[in-house]
């Protein structure tokens, strides 16, 4: 019962409200004969619908994250570590602003490295907006507050996408003698980072975190098929994943 108020109410917020919508615009144009355009938006429509489906958003996100896999036994020189968003302002145990969900779960990753390698952290991320907040200041604050000491704790404030990263973090571990970088970033941005590294001459150890879809499929039911905001947000996230790697693999920004 419980299952099935869940998947019935994944219609009455968006997107399915917006499905249903689009379908009664569907049989509405049918019916006056604009046969083409109907079948047009039906189209789009049930397209629409597929990629809202947890399903198909887990399918398509599960083929991006596995691209690499964490190394069982992971080494290396320096932990880089990619920036994933921020806020400004907010409430902390120790301060004002925070890292995102996603940059979180890199950080906690870095750090539990950190804690089994004892090789320096380099955090690499700036300000997208120049009002924007510091996420090199948060990710700083909040690894201290892990028990990583400050003498171990590398800043690249300046980059604003992940070419800039890159390219910022290249040049930082060639002026100081790192040679066996080891990258976390989100699982999801795996594959475009690795490439960013290797745009800029330098190999990575990839240790990817942060998954947002399990590692095998789950038991088929119904309750995956209902549309909700989350599995669209992780099927774009997965266009927007692979549009950037083939910009990059063709241009190498």
């Amino acid at each position: 019962m419980i299952a099935f108020l869940k998947f019935g109410v994944t219609f009455a917020l968006p997107p399915g409200i917006f499905l249903l919508f689009f379908l009664f615009l569907s049989v509405k144009l049918w019916k006056r004969q604009d046969k083409g355009l109907a079948a047009a938006l039906f189209a789009v429509t049930l397209l629409f619908y597929g990629i809202s489906t947890p399903y198909l958003s887990a399918a398509l996100m599960r083929n991006l994250e596995a691209a690499y896999l964490p190394p069982e036994n992971p080494s290396g020189d320096v932990i880089v570590l990619l920036g994933g968003g921020s806020t400004k302002g907010t409430p902390d145990i120790d301060g004002e602003g925070g890292l995102s969900e996603g940059s979180a779960a890199r950080l906690l990753t870095a750090a539990r490295l950190y804690h089994r390698l004892h090789i320096p952290i380099l955090f690499t991320g700036g300000k997208v907006l120049a009002d924007g907040p510091s996420e090199a200041e948060n990710a700083q604050r909040a690894l201290l507050g892990l028990g990583i000491p400050s003498r171990d704790i590398i800043l690249e404030p300046k980059s604003r996408t992940t070419g800039e990263n890159a390219r910022f973090t290249a040049e930082l571990l060639r002026e100081r003698g790192f040679s066996h970088p080891i990258l976390v970033t989100s699982a999801f941005h795996m594959k475009r980072s690795v490439l960013n590294f290797e745009k800029c001459g330098v190999q990575v150890t990839p240790f990817p975190t942060g998954y947002r879809a399990d590692a095998e499929p789950r038991e088929i039911h119904y309750i995956w098929f209902g549309p909700e905001a989350y599995a669209l947000d992780n099927s774009i996230c997965v266009m927007r994943e692979e549009l950037r790697f083939f910009v990059t693999k063709m241009t190498g920004f």
